[in-house]
């Protein structure tokens, strides 16, 4: 009997097998999985022209195949702010292309209590620069520049001697040289993110963020860019990608990215296209799934994705 009874059930698993098509359990897994929320937030960039940019990261990260993405974009500057609420704890991960008007109390603190609850965070660029008076968004971010910042927003941060070095000489926070094509070296080749970026990879011409301070707390630099004085630069390996970690939440920071009246090289470069659909993968999850491509960029050639040139007028 209990013969008959294995042979039945070897008989119905190889039945199944037949009946089910090949991978249908995986599938259905992965089609749960592949739209995670994201919120991009803009509608004030100072200097960075959100109109152009914003609907190009949207682009960048549904091409992913991953993000569900939505946009909250607040009033003009000088606008009611009063009426800029986002529902950040709908989302998985809060993409920040915003650098303008402070927010109302009740968003600032719905914000703080999204990442502190898990919520994942993007920061992109200009939005290093925004709110230095308060203080739990610089928390979040790590590092940020301008905006008033100085000794007594944080030590420098930057790579010296292998490891992050936190520089506490008084001076103020924030600037960058010309724009220029430059190196960006991976300085945690094992974190989800970098695993499989090349060693050293060329950036498109872009701005390059030096003297950046901040609280700096909980941080891991991923790669970091030569500052050359040459360019007007501090002469220093600075941080270009780096990550935080804020209660349970998750921050992705870039400081790569500027886009101009006319001009998204920066965005259109392969290595910060990569680098931000990982790093929005892993703030949302804490891991990355996705495949890096066979053609990445090496230390003397940059790669630009045309895709990614399209200008909103």
């Amino acid at each position: 009997m209990k013969n008959s009874m294995t042979r039945l059930g070897r008989f119905i698993i190889i039945l199944l097998l037949i009946i089910i098509p090949k991978g249908s359990y995986l599938q259905a897994s992965e089609r749960d999985k592949v739209h995670l929320s994201a919120l991009i937030v803009t509608g004030q960039e100072m200097s960075h022209y959100w109109k152009n940019s914003t609907p190009i990261f949207k682009q960048i990260l549904e091409d992913a195949a991953i993000f569900k993405v939505d946009i909250a974009q607040s009033p003009g500057e000088g606008g009611d702010m009063s009426t800029f609420n986002p529902a950040f704890s709908n989302y998985d991960v809060v993409v920040l292309n915003y650098n303008g008007d402070c927010w109302n109390d009740a968003t600032k603190q719905n914000f703080v209590e999204y990442v502190k609850k898990g919520g994942g965070v993007v920061v992109i660029h200009g939005a290093s620069n925004s709110f230095p008076e308060w203080k739990a968004y610089n928390e979040i971010t790590g590092l940020g520049g301008w905006g008033g910042r100085d000794e007594n927003s944080g030590p420098y941060v930057y790579w010296k001697d292998n490891r992050a070095y936190r520089d506490y000489s008084p001076g103020p926070g924030g600037s960058h040289g010309v724009q220029w094509e430059f190196v960006v070296n991976t300085r945690a080749p094992k974190h989800p993110i970098m695993k499989g970026m090349p060693p050293s990879w060329k950036h498109a011409q872009d701005e390059l963020y030096d003297r950046l301070r901040g609280p700096g707390e909980n941080i891991e630099i991923l790669a970091t860019a030569f500052s050359d004085e040459g360019t007007g630069g501090s002469g220093r390996e600075e941080p270009v990608l780096f990550t935080v970690k804020y209660y349970k939440g998750r921050v992705f920071h870039t400081t790569m990215g500027h886009v101009s009246k006319d001009q998204t090289t920066a965005i259109q470069c392969a290595g910060f296209v990569y680098t931000l659909q990982r790093g929005t993968e892993w703030a949302a999850t804490g891991k990355v799934k996705q495949k890096l491509p066979k053609d990445m960029p090496d230390a003397n050639t940059v790669i630009l994705l045309p895709q990614y040139n399209s200008i909103n007028p």
